[in-house]
């Protein structure tokens, strides 16, 4: 498994920006699959976007597409979740994950279930 360790959450209003990083330890950190989920309250955790190490797939949800980027750094073993034009229904706890490559189910890059490693968590906040 990978430990991970999400930062970057906060409160802003609607329309602002908020990059959320993930740092990663204890696998080779370009061997991952990253993704962003988040769990607002009350609800199931969902799928936010991820991407694989050579950046050749990338995928996102429907609701962040164009507001949302994700992108990591190898050297630094770190990825980012880039937020911009933040809405009130984005407010939730967001989870940075991460998957071996190697074994990856490139079909299911959507569930929770296909990742194996999982931060703590940082809350984001949208007033509108």
């Amino acid at each position: 498994q990978v430990q991970l360790v999400e930062s970057g959450g906060g409160w802003v209003q609607a329309g602002g920006s908020l990059r959320l990083s993930c740092v990663a330890s204890g696998r080779t950190f370009s061997r991952n699959v990253m993704g962003w989920f988040r769990q607002a309250p009350g609800k199931e955790r969902e799928f936010v976007a991820a991407d694989t190490w050579n950046g050749v797939n990338t995928w996102y949800a429907e609701s962040v597409k164009g507001r949302f980027t994700i992108a990591r750094d190898n050297a630094k073993n770190t990825a980012y979740l880039q937020m911009n034009t933040l809405k009130p229904e984005d407010t939730a706890v967001y989870y940075c994950a991460a998957a071996r490559y190697a074994l990856f189910d490139f079909s299911k890059w959507y569930r929770d279930d296909s990742y194996d490693s999982w931060g703590q968590g940082t809350q984001v906040t949208v007033s509108s």
